[in-house]
């Protein structure tokens, strides 16, 4: 019988015996429950300790970081759900009510966003008194508590219904002209067409995932019908993404890279390797009074000649990495005898081949390497957001010396070290590009890396392990014409599908000389509350 349901004896020395059991039990629980509160704060400290880890890891983006971000807040995310199972199952076992630290956790909770429509329900205690029967009661005040909540999206249908009315006395026929749409005899109405791609090209959702998701729905779209509205809403985009490009390269800094899409070659049975090549103009850091954006192209492969029509009319100074087929922009005209372009190398790169070698290899000469460089990037980071006078200014009196005594002292430690090590090759990186890496430090517009240009890749990196591959070189284009329109928006702080939604429902019939009213910084004053929200 359970000590907790046995009934109490009458007999004294029964009873003392009954009472060292229950005290030896009361222990034994005692024990049991800091054994788990001491595993559940373990649990928590590995949590935090990896929550650091993450956080200087997307600081420093060493190497191909984004990858091990990913696993890191895969974990994270792991052990914050079994921790969350943990006190619940401690709370259920117990008396049902919330542990103290679930208390502090709700006090300190975050206010749900204010915009977001409020709906009201209100619990009517009972009409009578539960303790004496009185029915006169007094209000006294209320609890209020608020619950996120989601609806889930869902299809209507809008029947555009268009009188025809004829005139008595002239038998004039009167018809209101058709709405515009965005394909002209198709059934997707601009908003389920915007949603299609942002699922695609934000959501990194393919087309055979989003016919299964909409089929739960009650609504059949094959793959192909889904793919055919992407074709010709691309069809549609593609003059305001030349826009946008054009604004891009219009810039005085920039930043460009590339990145590999496997893409399907039917007449090999096999994939073959094709880029998506980005360029993007950011003033923010410094701040320029142009709004930032950010342009793509596909290349069927990776020659020199891509990059040139990236960069087709672009002049200024050109933030990339050590790509050779950005060599010959950098080389003065013949004509004009000055380049078109300034190269700008990337510290990020170099900081990157270090950090590898002092992953590898524990070097105490790329550690000390990596800690001057980290300097430079506090400075960095002091000045973000100044004017370039000032950034100027900044790095002419801190960044300079530094940069004097590191190139001095990675010069000492290649010449202390073997040729071939891996160690050699990274300072070698460096030393060969030394002039392009100090060049920052002479404009207050230019940057310390190229890491604006790969931010913009990033989403190309999470859409590239969903899709696997672009079905042809045709599908790597539309993705350039969409990726630029979406990302340009998020740069400028839009919710992409809004901005895409309305822009859908009038671009058909939009003068094409008047296509910058659809650029998304004129899009957003022109609708200050969907911008806001």
């Amino acid at each position: 019988m359970a000590l907790a349901t046995a009934s109490v004896p009458s007999d004294p020395e029964a009873l003392r015996a009954l009472a060292i059991a229950l005290q030896e039990a009361l222990a034994t629980k005692d024990r049991e429950l800091a054994a788990r509160d001491a595993e559940i704060y373990a649990k928590t400290l590995h949590i935090e300790k990896l929550r650091a880890t993450l956080a200087l890891m997307k600081r420093a983006r060493f190497g191909r970081s984004s990858e091990r971000i990913e696993q890191l807040e895969l974990l994270i995310s792991d052990l914050e759900e079994e921790a969350a199972a943990q006190q619940a199952r401690r709370d259920a076992t117990e008396d049902r009510r919330p542990s103290r630290a679930g208390e502090r956790r709700a006090r300190g909770r975050q206010q749900l966003p204010a915009h977001l429509p409020r709906e009201r329900v209100v619990h009517d205690p009972v009409c009578a008194c539960p303790t004496c029967g009185g029915t006169v009661l007094t209000r006294l005040g209320a609890d209020e508590r608020e619950l996120l909540e989601y609806v889930p999206s869902h299809f209507k249908v809008v029947v555009h219904v268009r009188p025809k009315m004829s005139c008595r006395q002239c038998e004039t026929v009167i018809q209101a002209p058709a709405p515009s749409l965005p394909i002209e005899r198709g059934r997707p109405g601009p908003n389920l067409l915007a949603h299609v791609l942002v699922a695609k090209y934000c959501d990194h959702t393919p087309l055979h995932r989003q016919s299964v998701i909409y089929g739960r729905a009650g609504v059949e779209l094959e793959r192909s019908t889904l793919a055919d509205w992407v074709g010709q809403a691309a069809f549609l985009l593609e003059p305001l993404a030349a826009a946008i490009t054009r604004h891009v390269r219009a810039g005085a800094a920039l930043h460009a890279d590339d990145t590999p899409v496997p893409v399907l070659d039917p007449g090999r049975g096999k994939t073959k390797t094709g880029r998506l090549w980005v360029l993007v103009r950011d003033e923010r850091p410094w701040g320029g009074p142009a709004p930032p954006a950010v342009g793509y192209l596909y290349s069927p492969d990776r020659k020199s000649e891509h990059a040139r029509a990236l960069l087709e009319g672009c002049h200024g100074f050109l933030h990339a990495d050590g790509y050779a087929g950005f060599n010959g922009l950098y080389a003065p005209e013949a004509a004009a005898g000055d380049a078109r372009l300034v190269e700008v190398a990337c510290w990020a790169h170099c900081r990157r081949k270090l950090f590898e070698v002092h992953a590898a290899t524990a070097s105490a000469l790329a550690q000390e390497a990596l800690e001057r460089i980290a300097v430079l990037f506090k400075i960095e980071a002091e000045i973000n957001g100044h004017a370039p006078e000032h950034r100027h200014a900044v790095r002419q009196e801190r960044s300079l010396p530094l940069l004097a005594d590191l190139k001095d002292y990675l010069t000492g430690a290649f010449a202390s070290i073997s040729r071939k090590s891996s160690l050699a090759g990274a300072i070698r990186y460096s030393l060969a590009r030394w002039p392009a890496l100090c060049r920052f430090a002479h404009d207050g517009r230019l940057e310390m890396t190229n890491n604006a240009a790969e931010r913009a890749i990033r989403p190309l990196a999470l859409g590239r392990k969903n899709y696997l591959f672009a079905g042809s070189d045709a599908g790597g284009r539309r993705a350039a014409i969409l990726y630029t329109l979406t990302q340009t928006a998020t740069l400028n702080g839009l919710d992409p599908e809004a901005y895409l939604r309305d822009v859908l429902a009038r671009i058909a019939d939009h003068p094409i000389n008047r296509i910058d009213h659809f650029l998304p910084w004129h899009w957003a004053r022109a609708h200050p509350t969907a911008a806001a929200a």
